[in-house]
């Protein structure tokens, strides 16, 4: 086989340390080449397993997607309660990964496992009274709202003591309401801020309003 096709390595193996070199340098840092060093092959021995680098990372992020264990609500459990549920867990998959955010906002397919387990979500909400259609705009319009959001938590820098100054000089004005919003719930605020949008949408959606 040679060291282009080195025995034991599996997509499952690329893609866990992909994952794990992932964390350490970032989605910029991660090449194909650096990956094979981490791995002990020549890069050619990837391109056995994935095509491209967007197939690798296609692959990645369906393990982070599949890691939320999404899946139907629990016996007795409101849809409400589930699609909050849903988004929570969403998010902390994303947050799991630095930039897994962004790993997911480029995949182009998340592979069958994950098409098939949206199917089985959308086939519980219809027995809650959900049109197909609105049960898919319900969950894909959470879903990118987590996924927007955890884009801005990962790209977020650190918040500094002064960080409301600048603000603060432009509308000259330190009791403007702005100012006040941002002093009670600044952004940094982020599990309350994203608990609080999760909940606008829920309560924005019903199975007898338009489809």
């Amino acid at each position: 086989m040679g060291e282009n096709r080195r025995p034991g390595l599996t997509r499952q193996i690329i893609v866990d340390t992909a994952l794990r070199l992932l964390d350490e340098v970032g989605l910029d840092g991660l090449t194909v080449r650096r990956l094979a060093v981490e791995l002990g092959v020549q890069s050619p021995a990837l391109y056995w397993h994935f095509r491209t680098k967007q197939e690798l990372l296609n692959g990645m992020a369906a393990v982070i997607v599949l890691s939320a264990g999404m899946g139907p609500p629990r016996e007795g459990e409101s849809w409400q309660s589930w699609l909050a549920r849903r988004a929570r867990s969403y998010r902390r998959a994303l947050l799991a990964h630095r930039d897994g955010a962004r790993v997911v906002a480029t995949a182009t397919d998340l592979g069958p496992e994950a098409v098939g387990n949206l199917n089985t979500e959308m086939a519980a909400m219809l027995t809650h009274g959900f049109t197909p259609v609105l049960a898919l705009r319900t969950i894909t319009t959470l879903s990118h709202y987590a996924l927007g959001f955890v884009l801005q938590e990962q790209a977020a820098p650190a918040a500094g003591g002064a960080w409301l100054d600048p603000l603060i000089a432009v509308l000259d004005d330190a009791e403007a309401p702005l100012v006040i919003a941002l002093e009670q719930s600044p952004p940094a605020h982020w599990d309350a801020n994203f608990e609080h949008g999760i909940q606008a949408i829920i309560t924005g959606t019903s199975p007898s309003g338009p489809p």
